[in-house]
């Protein structure tokens, strides 16, 4: 689908090299990151740059400025986390405008191995609206352009599409080559069987996903919230639990769909279920049989549900899984879900989770380590399963 130039397929020594990351980390009041997994993400190619002689200038966003400067919003912090890391000064350039004066001396003092990193690119208007004199102006500093923030994409803006129009290449940090490799073949390319295990809340949000995995697919197992508009199309009674009364129909389409194509379409066959949305309240389970009776509503899947999607991947080569089974927030109602990533922690498989609540939920099973890939960005990981083409990716140079 994308074969791309990538970071190691550029002669950089001597040479300016921008690189887009992600550098959108939560901060707290004192403006210290709470959580550094996105810095540590972008260290492999900033050290494969420095350790083959680039002059290495940062960039990325942080938030949502709306196009102005927002103090609170620097990443000032980011380049001080940065110097820690990487054993070297990270020089920044605070700058308003983020291409100022400040950026263009101290880009004009680096040696080979230095690194610069700019202000955040959303205090500028023109960023999000991908306007070419912010694309040219970055540009301007540099000789060559990486990418290396999968987070974004999806979006076209100046410093991660536009760019590329004034630069002469454009390539992949590791982070998106691996991104390309893992969900790019998965879904292209997989190693058969293939199941794909979808849940979180919405039917709605997660419409193109199913029909395009529907074309894909060995197996396509349905879990969490969006789970009781299937079950209400099959006629079975959900009670008070999350209900897409306007997607019924589109659920029976898809269940058609998979029959027709030979895919083996799962919904839950048992349900745990309350009658308040509390991890306290007391719950009981029921079967599709029994149906939810009105005033519960479910919040996981139930044992035998987990047996059912435990035992439909044991023998698949790949499994894809985005949003969680059950309100996996609560304790008492996330035993779907860990049992799920058990699972995938288990079989002898590629896994990729693919972005959001899911990796949360891996993460806080600390399963993290055990799956193949875990996807940086919510939103690009869902458009790739769409089968959309990203327009971060498509502006890369091709091999």
């Amino acid at each position: 689908m994308y074969n791309k130039v990538s970071v190691e397929d550029l002669d950089v020594r001597g040479k300016k090299v921008l690189v887009r990351c992600d550098f959108n980390v939560p901060l707290d009041a004192e403006g210290n990151i709470t959580d550094e997994n996105r810095i540590v993400g972008a260290l492999p190619t900033i050290k494969y740059l420095i350790d083959n002689g680039a002059k290495v200038i940062l960039c990325s966003h942080m938030g949502k400025p709306k196009g102005q400067p927002v103090p609170s919003l620097s990443l000032a912090p980011v380049a001080k986390r940065l110097s820690e890391k990487l054993g070297k000064e990270v020089v920044f350039a605070a700058d308003d405008n983020v291409v100022g004066d400040n950026a263009k001396a101290a880009v004009d003092k680096m040696a080979d191995g230095d690194v610069v990193l700019l202000e955040n690119t959303r205090y500028r208007a023109e960023e999000t609206k991908n306007e070419d004199n912010f694309s040219k102006e970055l540009a301007s500093l540099a000789d060559l352009f990486v990418n290396d923030a999968f987070g974004t994409a999806h979006r076209a803006h100046c410093s991660n599409v536009g760019v590329t129009k004034y630069l002469p290449t454009a390539a992949a940090g590791y982070l998106i080559q691996k991104e390309i490799d893992f969900l790019g073949n998965a879904v292209n390319n997989p190693k058969r069987p293939l199941a794909a295990i979808l849940g979180g809340s919405k039917v709605s949000s997660k419409i193109s996903v199913i029909n395009n995995l529907l074309e894909k697919v060995d197996t396509l197992i349905i879990g969490g919230g969006m789970a009781y508009t299937f079950m209400k199309a099959t006629g079975e009674p959900v009670g008070d639990s999350l209900l897409e009364e306007d997607y019924i129909d589109y659920a029976k389409d898809m269940m058609a769909k998979a029959k027709d194509k030979g895919v083996n379409l799962l919904i839950p066959v048992d349900t745990v279920i309350t009658q308040a949305f509390d991890n306290d309240a007391p719950s009981k389970v029921v079967t599709s049989e029994e149906g939810i009776p009105d005033g519960w509503q479910g919040l996981d899947i139930g044992p035998k549900t987990i047996e059912l999607f435990s035992e439909a991947v044991k023998d698949a080569k790949t499994v894809v899984w985005n949003g969680p089974m059950g309100v996996f927030e609560m304790p008492n109602f996330a035993k779907g879900t860990n049992a799920i990533a058990k699972v995938l922690a288990d079989i002898d498989a590629i896994t990729i989770i693919g972005g959001g609540d899911s990796v949360a939920a891996v993460n806080q099973a600390g399963l993290g380590d055990k799956m193949s890939h875990i996807s940086t960005g919510g939103g690009a990981s869902m458009e790739f399963l769409e089968g959309k083409e990203l327009p971060g990716i498509a502006a890369l140079t091709d091999k």
